[in-house]
């Protein structure tokens, strides 16, 4: 006989919980003034006219308008927004 529990699942179940990182608004999505656009690590998109860095890198809006992300190539993506 054993005299230990078998070690199954009593080593699991300690995950941590998600970031929710990533895109908060879309493409051509109209935002309002101080709305979030994207929760990121790290400066993975950079932030074009209009658009505020966080402390933690958020990108969000600065002004009313509509969203815009660009690739450019070798030099990354960049968020903007363009007022109606």
């Amino acid at each position: 006989m054993a005299h230990k529990k078998g070690q199954g699942s009593t080593g699991n179940g300690r995950d941590s919980e998600g970031r929710r990182l990533g895109l908060k608004r879309s493409d051509g999505q109209s935002v309002l003034a101080g709305n979030i656009l994207v929760r990121q690590r790290g400066y993975t998109i950079k932030a074009g006219e209009g658009v505020g860095v966080g402390r933690d890198y958020t990108l969000f809006a600065k002004k009313t308008g509509i969203v815009k992300f660009i690739d450019r190539g070798g030099l990354g993506k960049m968020a903007l927004i363009e007022t109606e």
